[in-house]
């Protein structure tokens, strides 16, 4: 195993656009925070999500093995770069890691224990998706939401115990996001699902109605991204200019759910589109603590 295998089989990008909630979570609530206590939240949190979002992306790359060698053969562990034994010290590894930074934040800054709870739920939520979750469809689609976007809320605790209300918005917008792309990813990849047995919306009610489902989450995520304007979030006016591109795009991806021919072409479009309202949502959100 080189060293890029087991950079690569953290997918980076997707653990940094994952922190970005940690960050978001930070930035909204440090009024009256030290600036030495920010820094060290920032760079201690950030840290920790990472290594405990990689390390589920690791365990997941495990269980996913023979899936993936239908539906990703690209990745490490298929292609053989990284062997299964070594997929678990990996995961363990940096699961540990995760785990000793949080412990090490609360430890250092006197912080409230619940953070070290919710970092360790992070870890827990990540096996749990990938020995079962994946394979359960809808609750499987869950687990992720709520693993990616639990990042906000860890942020915000690490400044106060008391969470603002947008933030509730912020995790909401985000949850009910990835949980349509989530839908829409077992659409896309129905061939290998189907015979590794995963029980997917898209395989256990049909393409259509699973993309329905996929909507009205679509929808809540609309609603969701819309109510911090009516709260106190500290840029009002900066978030109504940067939220409305991810808006458009989400907007846009509805529209594409409803003219889908049920082909995976269609669905890895739309996924696509997703993720791309997904990181502009996010960067809405930094833009809203400016």
């Amino acid at each position: 195993m080189k060293l890029k295998d087991a950079i690569e089989i953290l997918r980076p990008i997707n653990c940094l656009m994952g922190a970005l909630t940690v960050i978001i979570g930070l930035l909204n609530t440090r009024n009256s925070i030290p600036i030495p206590l920010f820094v060290s939240n920032f760079i201690l949190g950030t840290l920790t999500y990472i290594f405990l979002a990689g390390s589920g992306m690791v365990i997941n790359d495990f269980y996913d093995y023979e899936i993936d060698k239908i539906n990703r053969p690209e990745r490490p562990i298929p292609r053989g770069s990284i062997s299964l034994n070594q997929a678990k010290i990996l995961f363990f590894t940096y699961l540990s890691i995760g785990l000793l930074l949080s412990v090490l934040n609360v430890l250092i800054f006197n912080l409230n224990y619940i953070i070290v709870v919710i970092a360790a739920f992070f870890g827990f939520i990540a096996w749990v998706y990938a020995k079962w979750g994946k394979k359960s469809g809808f609750p499987g689609n869950i687990i992720v939401s709520i693993s990616f976007s639990i990042g906000m809320v860890y942020g915000a605790l690490l400044n106060s115990s008391t969470i603002p209300n947008y933030i509730y918005y912020f995790f909401l917008t985000a949850f009910f996001l990835l949980l349509s792309r989530e839908i829409i990813k077992g659409g896309e990849d129905i061939e290998g699902d189907k015979k590794e047995g995963v029980k997917t919306l898209a395989i256990r009610i049909g393409t259509k109605k699973a993309t329905s489902y996929s909507m009205i989450s679509s929808l809540l995520a609309v609603i969701f991204f819309i109510l911090p304007l009516f709260t106190n979030i500290i840029n009002p006016l900066l978030f109504l200019i940067t939220m409305s591109s991810g808006l458009i795009i989400v907007v846009f991806s509805i529209y594409l759910m409803i003219k889908s021919t049920m082909e995976r072409k269609d669905f890895k479009r739309i996924s696509l589109f997703l993720k791309i309202g997904a990181l502009l949502g996010l960067l809405s959100f930094v833009f809203a603590s400016l």
